[in-house]
């Protein structure tokens, strides 16, 4: 069952302050007679970071990929900055950074080809090119790994090129799809530290299933569970007080 009774809602006055960067309304994914995502609306404000919460499979980055326009929806719409996935993405995406879970990354390549590859493909030429590869690069410290075959870098190096190439056009709104899976805690607090001094200036939506990444990181919680969205509140609200896997545990059965 829904725990939107817990849920919060910002007020109308506070929502006029802040523009809605990442919108979902009425999204639903079905595949045969599966429903992925179903009905599924929630709106982030400029400046906020959103933890993505669930378990596997709930439809965390099936939402995501609706949000980007990577998939289109058999219902609702997305919005980035206020641009209609669906039918003008082309709008979203000058303003959208996104980082999918094990996103493609050329083996082959070094981060200094790929990102001077996706810096061809976004248009960046001549000094403001230059400055910007020098700036990611000092962001996601990758100085050292600039030259070696991104098959040879570790997963923490590879999570690092990724966010380089994702923040290469200065986007406003960042989506991550479980940036940190698959890290070992030094390049976990790596990432967790890159997430934090991002969000003070961009809106970011984080897909996780790991709790202690929504205390780390997050100012607000949505929670997904078998495709639909049973909490958006703050972390202090999700909690009530409990340990945050009593309550995984509470929503995910309510579902």
């Amino acid at each position: 069952m829904s725990d939107s009774s817990q849920s919060a809602t910002p007020s109308a006055a506070t929502e006029t302050k802040r523009r809605a960067m990442i919108e979902a309304e009425g999204l639903s994914k079905y595949f045969g007679s599966f429903a992925a995502v179903e009905d599924v609306s929630f709106k982030i404000h400029q400046g906020e970071v959103v933890a993505f919460l669930g378990p596997n499979g709930a439809g965390k980055s099936t939402t995501m990929k609706l949000l980007t326009g990577y998939l289109a929806p058999s219902a609702g719409v997305a919005r980035i900055a206020g641009a209609d996935m669906g039918t003008d993405r082309n709008a979203g995406s000058k303003v959208l950074g996104y980082l999918p879970e094990n996103g493609p990354l050329y083996p082959d390549m070094t981060p200094r080809g790929l990102l001077n590859f996706f810096a061809t493909a976004r248009g960046l030429v001549g000094p403001r090119r230059r400055e910007r590869i020098a700036q990611v690069v000092e962001q996601c410290a990758l100085g050292g790994v600039m030259g070696k075959p991104i098959g040879k870098l570790s997963r923490g190096y590879c999570q690092r090129v990724g966010m380089a190439h994702v923040l290469l056009h200065e986007p406003d709104v960042l989506i991550l799809d479980e940036p940190t899976a698959g890290l070992d805690p030094n390049q976990i607090h790596e990432v967790r530290q890159t997430i934090r001094r991002l969000g003070q200036n961009k809106t970011i939506l984080l897909s996780t299933h790991i709790l202690q990444e929504v205390d780390a990181m997050a100012d607000r919680v949505l929670f997904i569970n078998e495709g639909r969205l049973v909490f958006d509140g703050s972390v202090g609200e999700l909690t009530q007080g409990k340990p945050l896997d009593q309550r995984f545990h509470e929503l995910t059965a309510a579902g």
